[in-house]
Protein backbone atom coordinates (compact mmCIF):
# COMPACT_ATOMS: atom_id res chain seq x y z
CA UNK A 1 0.00 0.00 0.00
CA UNK A 2 1.03 3.58 -0.60
CA UNK A 3 1.95 6.01 2.17
CA UNK A 4 -0.72 8.56 3.05
CA UNK A 5 -0.17 11.99 1.51
CA UNK A 6 -0.85 13.86 4.77
CA UNK A 7 0.67 13.55 8.23
CA UNK A 8 -0.66 14.81 11.55
CA UNK A 9 1.29 17.59 13.25
CA UNK A 10 0.98 19.36 16.56
CA UNK A 11 0.97 23.16 16.78
CA UNK A 12 2.45 24.16 20.15
CA UNK A 13 1.79 27.55 21.73
CA UNK A 14 4.82 29.79 22.17
CA UNK A 15 3.17 31.41 25.23
CA UNK A 16 4.24 28.38 27.36
CA UNK A 17 0.65 27.61 28.38
CA UNK A 18 0.77 23.99 27.21
CA UNK A 19 -2.09 24.52 24.76
CA UNK A 20 -1.83 22.94 21.31
CA UNK A 21 -3.79 22.31 18.13
CA UNK A 22 -3.61 19.16 15.99
CA UNK A 23 -3.82 19.51 12.22
CA UNK A 24 -2.68 17.81 9.02
CA UNK A 25 -0.10 18.83 6.46
CA UNK A 26 1.15 17.48 3.17
CA UNK A 27 4.95 17.22 3.55
CA UNK A 28 5.43 16.93 -0.23
CA UNK A 29 4.06 20.44 -0.80
CA UNK A 30 5.08 22.15 2.46
CA UNK A 31 8.58 21.08 3.45
CA UNK A 32 9.22 23.90 5.95
CA UNK A 33 7.80 23.98 9.47
CA UNK A 34 4.43 25.65 9.96
CA UNK A 35 3.98 28.76 12.11
CA UNK A 36 0.54 30.28 12.62
CA UNK A 37 -0.96 33.02 14.76
CA UNK A 38 -3.94 31.40 16.46
CA UNK A 39 -6.05 32.01 19.55
CA UNK A 40 -4.74 30.59 22.83
CA UNK A 41 -7.71 30.22 25.22
CA UNK A 42 -5.41 29.81 28.24
CA UNK A 43 -3.58 33.10 27.56
CA UNK A 44 -6.81 34.65 26.18
CA UNK A 45 -5.07 36.22 23.18
CA UNK A 46 -3.65 35.38 19.78
CA UNK A 47 -0.11 33.97 19.93
CA UNK A 48 2.23 32.23 17.53
CA UNK A 49 2.01 28.46 17.26
CA UNK A 50 4.94 26.44 15.95
CA UNK A 51 4.96 22.94 14.49
CA UNK A 52 6.09 20.01 16.60
CA UNK A 53 5.85 16.25 16.42
CA UNK A 54 3.02 14.26 17.95
CA UNK A 55 4.46 12.02 20.67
Amino acid sequence: MAKPATIKIRLNSTADTGHFYVTKKNPRNHTEKFTFRKYDPVAKKHVEYKEGKIK
